[in-house]
């Protein structure tokens, strides 16, 4: 993989953006690999709420996405300090505040890309979590979730790196950061 110079500095203090639609595995993985290879963890939703004193859904619902994306990209920033952190990203953050471009100069951006009918089985168990999904039917939502796929795929396939879900096991991250290093 091609670094560029101004990113090489940053790049080998080995942090790690996990990107993806909702319900793709950031989380998840992240928790993971950050455990299994010593690193640190932040869920930058985690991150959101606590300063926010509420749930994201409670965001959404009483101050709207513009506030959220605005609290989102501030609990960004302040990773830019972190070494050896692997941070799981909402699935809007790429798509908004010159976020991806951020988190490109800040780390190894990882695409954990996700079929929309695994998306829609994984939220399906917790949708009233997401505050976007919350009012669909199960037809609705595959519509939605293929129809913001789409809309934020161009913002997804800037990352370092794209890996499948429902390829990924404990094990993964380690290759994922030999294959980032060359």
């Amino acid at each position: 993989m091609n670094l560029s110079k101004s990113n090489t500095d940053q790049k080998s203090k080995g942090n790690f953006f996990l990107i993806g639609f909702m319900g793709s595995g950031k989380s998840h993985w992240g928790k993971i690999w950050a455990e299994a290879n010593q690193r640190s963890f932040i869920d930058l939703d985690a991150v959101i709420e606590e300063k926010a004193g509420k749930t994201v859904a409670a965001i959404f619902e009483l101050d709207g996405e513009d506030y959220f994306r605005d609290l989102e990209a501030e609990a960004l920033r302040t990773c830019g300090d972190l070494q050896n952190t692997i941070v799981a990203c909402g699935g809007g953050t790429p798509c908004f505040h010159e976020n991806m471009h951020w988190m490109n100069q800040h780390g190894t951006t990882i695409y954990i890309a996700c079929s929309g009918t695994e998306i829609l089985e994984r939220v399906l168990l917790e949708k009233e979590k997401r505050p976007l999904l919350k009012k669909l039917n199960q037809a609705e939502l595959l519509f939605f979730i293929e129809q913001k796929v789409k809309e934020r795929e161009p913002f997804y396939t800037q990352a370092s790196l794209t890996v499948q879900s429902g390829l990924l096991t404990e094990s993964s991250f380690p290759e994922i950061i030999s294959t980032s290093t060359n």
